[in-house]
């Protein structure tokens, strides 16, 4: 594909949440270093954001950096019952043959996290999605999960990434009590214009690029304006102008052509149309 023809070594705005793409400015930045901070305080953390902002992304990102010292679980699709939640949490963590009951089933769950704090490790879990948990009642296993502790330290870290409508059904009284335990919370915003361009090159060289940028100034700003600085749509416009610019025989993505592959997209949402 175009990789070949702009001498890269591979395709540089892939849709997959691959660590090392990860651009961090001062958003992302902090992003992170609240999520580690809540994940080595083993403590309740929420992050959301727009579809396509980069949760995903990040939070591969958060798993890399914690290491082999925790046992991470995760939940993909948490569009679950309580007890559904419980023995996927369960098979995620390690334990071995989950039971039926959810009383048995937190059992198990306190027992394999006794038994990674006696050989110095700890657990995570990522429940990604989150906004999509049915009910109350699913919520409240996950409260339920914070309350295995030792004296001085709690026994699980869990990540809930989720889209803004996470955020504002928390804030409601009902959730009160899982609320108090969140230790760190933290909302993407979409890139700048100047971030873009950062961005995008950033990806560039990731990829082998060995120049300093495919886009011409121009076309960056139209691709910004056209995907509201959501990484998730500014990876899709830029693969597809770098196809483009190859099928025309340009070296360098144009607005015109950047212009072109706008136009065309009818069925995308643009955030700044």
């Amino acid at each position: 594909m175009y990789e070949g023809y702009y001498g890269l070594r591979e395709k540089a705005f892939r849709k997959t949440p691959d660590p090392r793409y990860l651009y961090l400015n001062t958003v992302y930045e902090e992003a992170l270093e609240q999520l580690l901070y809540s994940v080595e305080e083993m403590e309740l953390a929420l992050l959301t954001g727009e579809v396509g902002a980069g949760k995903t992304l990040l939070s591969r990102t958060l798993i890399d950096r914690v290491g082999d010292k925790y046992e991470v679980g995760m939940i993909l699709n948490p569009r679950l019952s309580p007890r559904q939640f419980l023995k996927t949490a369960a098979s995620e963590l390690g334990v071995v043959a989950p039971r039926f009951h959810s009383s048995d089933l937190l059992e198990q769950i306190h027992e394999r996290l006794l038994e990674l704090h006696e050989a110095g490790r700890a657990a995570l879990l990522v429940i990604d999605e989150a906004h999509l948990i049915p009910g109350k009642a699913t919520f409240e296993e996950i409260r339920l999960l914070t309350n295995f502790q030792l004296d001085d330290r709690n026994l699980i870290a869990i990540v809930l990434i989720g889209q803004p409508e996470l955020r504002e059904r928390l804030r409601h009284r009902t959730y009160r009590a899982l609320t108090q335990r969140v230790g760190a919370q933290f909302h993407l915003t979409p890139l700048t214009p100047q971030d873009t361009a950062a961005y995008m090159q950033h990806r560039i060289a990731v990829a082998g690029g060995d120049r300093r940028t495919l886009f011409a100034p121009e076309a960056v700003r139209v691709l910004h304006d056209a995907s509201g600085g959501i990484p998730r749509i500014l990876n899709h416009l830029a693969t597809q102008a770098l196809l483009e610019g190859m099928a025309r025989g340009a070296n360098v993505v144009d607005a015109g052509i950047a212009e072109a592959v706008v136009s065309s997209q009818p069925l995308l949402e643009m955030r700044g149309r």
